[in-house]
């Protein structure tokens, strides 16, 4: 009867391990939402690996540095308002994780962008997307490695795969 009940115990242990890992994954989406709304992006170092690699419709970035560089960029391309921050609300929502390994992980999730900015047009829907990652523990912390934005509206851009299809990532 004690066998049983290790036996249970450690499989309940690796479920809960489960759990915690993809509760810090998952918050690494909402964590990227909020640094990049609120123009915080020397804290993405705390998001992404230092080589991740990252494609949001704009190109492909190496590095983290080239993250930052190319969301600076497109911040001050958006910030038509001068209001010193991203005229946007990013909201990620169902997002979908499956560990692969003890250190590695893919993903995805939806993008809803709604714009703050003023425009001519009052619709505040900017974008529908799904992002596309992996995700990698490194010294103890899961960060995102590799991440692919796929619009899906208002225009597709293709890509971005589907879950259990492997990532569909540029090389």
């Amino acid at each position: 009867m004690m066998q049983t009940h290790q036996r249970l115990d450690a499989g309940a242990d690796d479920k809960l391990k489960a759990v915690l890992d993809r509760e810090e994954i998952r918050n690494l989406r909402s964590l990227y939402a909020h640094f990049l709304d609120g123009n915080l992006l020397d804290r993405l170092d705390d998001i992404f690996t230092v080589d991740a690699v990252a494609d949001t419709g704009r190109g492909q970035w190496n590095g983290r540095q080239e993250i930052r560089d190319g969301l600076r960029a497109a911040f001050q391309e958006y910030d038509r308002d001068g209001q010193g921050r991203y005229p946007f609300m990013h909201a990620v929502t169902n997002h979908w994780i499956e560990i692969l390994g003890p250190d590695i992980a893919e993903g995805r999730c939806y993008l809803i962008d709604f714009e703050t900015a003023s425009k001519p047009d009052p619709n505040p829907l900017l974008l529908l997307g799904i992002y596309a990652d992996e995700y990698k523990r490194v010294d103890g912390n899961w960060r995102i490695s590799r991440s692919r934005l796929e619009h899906i509206w208002p225009q597709r851009n293709g890509g971005g795969g589907t879950p259990g299809d492997g990532l569909v990532l540029p090389e």
